[in-house]
């Protein structure tokens, strides 16, 4: 059985305006479905162990999304381990959903950029959409190199954020992947887009969360 750990964010709010926020719901929900209907184990892991936030809960009619509000996912979500207890070791992948909180925790976090480093050169499959590749950002390889240096990668893009929370976000992510040598893939504004680069895939918005999750399985599988 195939192991994944998705890795959340603690944050509840951003900006100088306290805007209220957490895991975006479909960007968790959408890849639980996926990664679950192949019948892997998923657990979850948040940075400090405390409860997560998730945001966009009105989008619970999302088939999905409505599954894993009363089904397990969001019981286990709940229950997230700290990150710093978990055999990181043991699992075949992991993913970083998105929402703007890891804007908030997962740009700089110590721990978080040694499991996703220590993941990567192990040839596990790493996966992070929408504000989730924040959290490759100042990863550092054993050579020194930044991870998304030369990779193809997807985010949520400057255009988006514009028009979405451009006013609360600390840095824009599209910027600052680039800045770190990141060959950047934006799509038309909320439409899918995601991309695998080897064991690295990532993904624009949150209609592109199914397609990360597709992909990290088709790399699980071959």
């Amino acid at each position: 059985m195939k192991k994944v750990l998705i890795i959340v964010s603690n944050a509840n709010a951003i900006g100088p305006n306290n805007r209220r926020t957490g895991t975006f719901l479909p960007e968790v929900a959408h890849p639980y479905a996926e990664f679950d209907s192949k019948g892997y184990q998923i657990d979850f892991a948040s940075l400090t162990g405390d409860t997560p936030y998730l945001d966009a809960l009105n989008l619970a009619n999302d088939p999905d999304n409505l599954s894993f509000l009363v089904g397990k996912g969001w019981e286990a979500m709940q229950k997230a381990s700290k990150l710093s207890d978990v055999a990181t070791g043991i699992y075949d992948a992991i993913f970083i959903p998105g929402g703007l909180a890891p804007m908030v925790d997962m740009a700089e976090n110590p721990l978080l950029k040694q499991v996703i480093k220590e993941t990567y050169e192990r040839n596990a499959v790493v996966g992070a959409v929408c504000h989730g590749p924040v959290s490759l950002l100042n990863v550092k390889l054993s050579d020194g190199s930044y991870l998304v240096d030369g990779k193809n990668i997807a985010s949520f893009t400057n255009e988006e954020e514009d028009n979405y929370a451009k006013k609360d976000v600390p840095f824009e992510l599209e910027t600052a992947l680039v800045n770190q040598g990141a060959i950047f893939h934006g799509a038309t504004p909320w439409e899918a887009n995601s991309i695998a680069d080897g064991n690295l895939v990532t993904g624009q918005n949150p209609a592109s969360a199914k397609g990360v999750a597709a992909k990290m399985i088709g790399i699980l599988e071959a």
